[in-house]
Parts: structure tokens; sequence; C-alpha cells
């Protein structure tokens, strides 16, 4: 029975950590806010400039934001402004 509830809890512990990657690359903290790419209604500029300030550096629709710890975004906007992706 004990090795069975660690077999579990090992399990739950590493699929998180799996899924750790994907929702970081998909996303982005700002403050207390989460930005996140790929939502039928995502942010768009103005929420994103909003939440998260003036980025260091803008390529057109695309922005970068270097974050505290040396974190360094990229946020890709599609051609209505919305969120593409985050990199």
């Amino acid at each position: 029975m004990i090795y069975k509830s660690l077999l579990i809890t090992a399990a739950i512990i590493l699929s998180t950590f799996a899924l750790e990657p994907a929702f970081a690359s998909g996303s982005m903290r700002c403050g207390s806010h989460i930005i996140s790419a790929g939502q039928r209604s995502g942010p768009g500029m103005y929420e994103v400039l909003k939440k998260c300030g003036e980025p260091t550096d803008r390529f057109g629709n695309t922005w970068i934001y270097e974050q505290s710890g040396g974190a360094r975004r990229t946020v890709h906007f599609d051609s209505d402004g919305s969120v593409a992706r985050i990199e």
C-alpha cells in the first residue's frame, strides 16, 4: 500500500515537471499577471502593454521583454494584434 502511494506521488510530480516547460514557453509573468498565447480571446497589444509595461525592444509585431533574473521573453503578435506565441 505504501509502495503504491509513493508510486502515484512520484508519477504526479514527474508529470508536473513534464508539463511545466510547455506552459512556460507559451506564457510569461508580468508582476501578478500571466500573459498566455494561443487563447481564443487572447490578450492584445494594449493589454500586454498595460500589464507588462513598455518592452525593451520592438520589431514590428515582435516585442522583447528583459525580465528580472536575466530572463528574456519574446512576444509575437498576429496581424490582428493578439498574442500569437511567447518564447
